[in-house]
């Protein structure tokens, strides 16, 4: 089976919590913690493998929280090619309340010098050899240049490998002159590409097509519960899972990318890789950790879902 590239140049831990209540000002006391081996790539790694795929992931690590990362990815079978950096990967917090609030905390990470930089860029050089996609996933680390994501899509179209990319801000947007193959933004940030407020799904559909005119072949929008669009030179697609019980929505853009980059290796459909990629994400936010996959209530969510065409 061809082997995905995985890239987190910030991964995390992420740290979840529950409580009752969170009240801003207060000592606030947690009923569970989870420590969960995190960051927007390393979740695209975790759930690539609980489905049995072959995969590479790269970034960069450092300290205990670095180690902890790389010893849970190994565990779960993934060949791990990662730099390690003299700064402690960061550490985030996810409090979930039962009254349905949901509070992140993310810390900023470590800095990263010039020479871990260019580290890092030869041995993801030498990593996309032999990779059937590469999935390039989250922010960038403090000291790195808002233009480093296009670098590594040039350094991947010079390979032949096409890469999916999932990140938001200016580097995201600086990524999209190199014309990623794949990009995954959620509503919110589709409006910081377009440069103006979205209104509605017609609106998202309008947005999603400039980008594809702009040369991306495809255009797949997260909106959250009101579900996922895709865009691509075959037309536009829409699914919805309903009356699904959030837990937990950490990690559910993450799914997203790693059904499609399932999807690609499998050599499925438009309307076979949105179905699986939106029973997937639905999936996902049915349980407390985030990117662990009910593989049984994914399956179930397949087959009851339908797939609206909106054109093409």
């Amino acid at each position: 089976m061809d082997k995905i590239l995985t890239v987190t140049l910030n991964p995390a831990v992420d740290k979840t919590y529950t409580t009752k209540c969170l009240v801003a000002g207060q000592v606030n006391r947690m009923r569970t913690v989870l420590n969960i081996a995190g960051g927007k790539g390393v979740n695209v790694t975790k759930i690539l493998r609980q489905y049995g795929y072959g995969v590479m992931a790269t970034g960069l690590l450092g300290g205990h929280t670095g180690r902890f990362i790389e010893e849970e990815l190994l565990r779960r079978g993934a060949e791990c090619g990662f730099v390690q950096v003299s700064g402690e990967t960061r550490c985030n917090m996810n409090i979930l309340a039962d009254d349905g609030g949901v509070t992140e905390i993310l810390e900023s990470g470590p800095q990263i010098s010039e020479q871990e930089q260019a580290l890092f860029l030869e041995r993801y050089e030498a990593l996309l050899t032999g990779c059937k996609l590469a999935a390039i996933s989250g922010s960038i680390a403090r000291g790195m240049a808002d233009d480093i994501y296009e670098r590594l899509i040039v350094m991947a179209k010079d390979k032949k490998v096409p890469v999916y990319l999932d990140s938001s801000g200016e580097s995201m947007r600086k990524g999209l002159p190199a014309k990623p193959y794949f990009i995954k933004p959620n509503w919110k940030e589709l409006e910081y590409l377009a440069g103006h407020p979205i209104a509605d799904r017609e609106g998202i559909i309008a947005a999603a097509r400039h980008l594809r005119e702009e040369g991306i072949a495809k255009v797949v929008v997260s909106m959250g519960s009101e579900g996922l669009l895709s865009v691509t030179d075959r037309g536009v697609l829409f699914a919805r899972a309903r009356g699904i019980e959030a837990v937990n929505t950490v990690g559910s853009g993450d799914s997203v990318v790693a059904s499609y980059a399932m999807s690609a290796v499998l050599g499925e459909s438009d309307e076979e890789a949105i179905l699986r990629a939106c029973a997937i994400s639905a999936a996902n936010v049915t349980t407390l950790e985030s990117a662990c996959i009910p593989v049984e209530t994914a399956e179930q969510l397949m087959n009851k879902m339908v797939v609206e065409k909106i054109s093409g």
